[in-house]
């Protein structure tokens, strides 16, 4: 029965890199469909976030400990910069007939930090630090 056990591990062991990729691609996508619909940040995602990546990780088949928490807790911040620079890119990029896509690969660093610092206010970081420790305490 362990046999069993150790060797179905050990097959979805190399899943959960690819899981967590595909996760973190449709939780972005989410999040900048929630966060334009809503026509806010929506920073309470980051907790989807982090749950979602803790979720893949286990899901993958990696073992818990300082490995998986790491990779969750980098997975949440990630997916949290992604989507923010996604919500600037719509938003510059709309009124130009862009996708957040394309705008998204013509924005440059600098005007992203400026359209992010003025849309991302206390209550967005309040949420981004929730996120982080649910996404510990998930993972462990």
């Amino acid at each position: 029965m362990s046999s069993v056990s150790s060797s179905a591990r050990a097959v979805h062991h190399w899943l959960w890199p690819l899981l967590l990729l595909l996760g973190s691609i449709t939780l972005t996508v989410l999040w900048l469909l929630v966060a334009l619909s809503l026509g806010t940040q929506a920073g309470w995602m980051a907790i989807v976030a982090a749950l979602e990546a803790a979720w893949m990780l286990r899901l993958g088949g990696l073992p818990g400990g300082r490995a998986r928490v790491l990779i969750t807790l980098a997975a949440t911040v990630l997916i949290a910069a992604a989507t923010n620079w996604l919500i600037a890119s719509a938003y510059m990029g709309g009124p130009m007939g862009l996708t957040p896509w394309e705008s998204a690969l013509r924005m440059g660093p600098h005007l992203a930090w400026t359209l992010l610092s003025m849309a991302n206010g206390l209550a967005e970081g309040i949420w981004l630090l929730i996120a982080l420790v649910v996404g510990w305490r998930m993972a462990r």
